[in-house]
């Protein structure tokens, strides 16, 4: 990336949204611009002064000269400290003014100290990014900034500490695949372009449209595109909610979530028919009625991070009696396979970040069509499985409607599974068991019963604790 103005010098039209580093910091920031303390003296390497660069690049230092005047910055990127939301956070924004917000050596100096601060004062990482990527005129010496970001993020993440980014316009390049794509929770102001190709580097038939911040959520890419007049309060959220399991290290686990309450009947199925035709019965409550009961707030994460989505899998986090929840509840769907991949980042952020969570089931199976078997299905279910038994917090299961096969399973908490009246849970649903045994369809109801599947067989298996009371 280099100089954003025209051969002559000109300035081009300013997009959307590609406001100054300090006009971003003042707009997600508690009281005015002066709120905001910059690191002013940090510790940097020792680089002796080379005229035009490392690579001696023939007017990279006016480039520069220019570059500071017309914006006032030393550097293409910011970094101090500021209370987002009461939470004292380490900021980082970049200044697209100043050589296209691109990294070189010297943005790596500031955005490692960033990160070493942040460790040592156990502090969350909020990143406003707007940038090109590498800078041209330092060559492989500015692309390796990004394996230096990559490492100091890795650090942090270990640390327990959140990292944020809000995708100002444009985010391309390494610092997309670095900053942006890396963090734990991607927020985007609207239309704004992301992508690892920029402008002018992508194929002439390229479709422009994939590459805004819409097209990136519908996606799976970012987990939310958020106006800039909702910006400060959404940060305060998420900041409020994520750093509430933080603490010096080690931590010991948190307790275990309680399970809601059954908002539906209270009264036990008499047959295993019975339980499987309730738990079908379309005026159940679902996901969104215990998520709304169980939370005063919460917020949610979106897509995979691998190019998919899942409209029936809810993933976030949220209050639960005055304490952070994580949550990841299925909606009654076939769940396909960026569900269960959404739901296992989901349960490894959380374990990472020392938050409990609740996992809500409710699915005839997981999704068996040809595509679910492309986007892989197998593999998506055996990484949520993994993310349950390898999760270092308390995970706490309700099974609210169908528990359908090892796609209902792979959500559930070993040994802190519980039930409603109206579910039901079985190694595979009667009707496909049926088929299997190579039984006639009036066999359906005898094997629901022989499968043993009510709330009561459950809890006389051992595979649930209980079954949850009503409110």
């Amino acid at each position: 990336m280099t100089d954003p103005t025209d051969p002559q010098g000109a300035p081009r039209s300013r997009p959307p949204h590609r406001v100054s580093a300090r006009a971003a910091i003042a707009l997600v920031i508690d009281g005015d611009r002066d709120a905001f303390r910059e690191f002013r003296e940090l510790p940097v390497p020792d680089r002796p002064y080379t005229p035009d660069g490392p690579l001696s690049w023939e007017g990279y230092d006016e480039s520069r000269a220019r570059a500071a005047a017309r914006t006032g910055e030393s550097e293409s990127v910011v970094c101090g400290t500021a209370v987002l939301g009461g939470v004292r956070t380490v900021l980082i924004s970049f200044e697209f003014g100043f050589l296209g917000g691109s990294l070189g050596e010297r943005t790596g100096d500031r955005l490692e100290a960033a990160h070493v601060y942040a460790r040592e004062r156990r502090l969350p990482v909020v990143a406003l990014v707007a940038t090109g990527g590498s800078r041209m005129q330092e060559g492989m010496r500015a692309l390796t900034q990004l394996q230096r970001v990559a490492r100091e993020s890795a650090l942090t993440r270990a640390a327990g500490l959140p990292q944020l980014t809000v995708v100002r316009d444009p985010v391309t390049g390494g610092g997309w695949a670095t900053l942006g794509a890396g963090a734990d929770v991607i927020l985007s102001l609207p239309s704004a372009q992301i992508g690892f190709a920029g402008s002018r580097v992508r194929p002439p038939d390229a479709d422009p449209s994939a590459y805004t911040a819409e097209a990136q959520l519908a996606a799976g890419a970012i987990d939310a595109v958020v106006p800039e007049r909702d910006l400060r309060e959404t940060l305060t959220d998420w900041l409020g909610l994520l750093t509430d399991g933080a603490s010096d290290l080690p931590h010991p686990p948190p307790h275990p979530a309680p399970p809601p309450h059954a908002l539906g009947r209270t009264d036990l199925p008499t047959t295993g028919w019975d339980a499987v035709v309730r738990a079908r019965a379309a005026g159940r409550p679902r996901a969104a009625a215990y998520l709304d009961a169980y939370f005063t707030r919460r917020v949610t994460v979106s897509g995979d991070r691998a190019g998919g989505t899942d409209d029936g899998m809810l993933c976030g986090f949220g209050t639960h009696d005055g304490r952070t929840v994580a949550f990841a509840a299925q909606c009654g769907t076939a769940t396909r396979p960026a569900g269960y991949r959404t739901a296992a980042r989901l349960i490894r952020l959380a374990g990472r970040l020392n938050l409990p969570v609740l996992t809500l089931v409710d699915t005839p199976g997981a999704a068996n069509d040809a595509a679910a078997e492309r986007d892989g299905a197998g593999a998506a279910i055996a990484g949520l499985f993994a993310a349950v038994a390898e999760c270092p917090v308390p995970v706490t299961t309700l099974v609210i409607g169908e528990g359908g096969s090892g796609g209902a399973l792979a959500l559930a908490a070993p040994g802190n599974t519980w039930a409603t009246p109206d579910s039901y849970f079985s190694v595979i649903a009667p009707e496909p068991a049926a088929a299997i045994l190579k039984r006639p369809p009036d066999e359906v109801r005898r094997t629901a019963d022989q499968l043993r599947l009510r709330p009561q067989d459950l809890v006389d298996l051992g595979v649930v604790r209980g079954i949850v009371p009503g409110p």
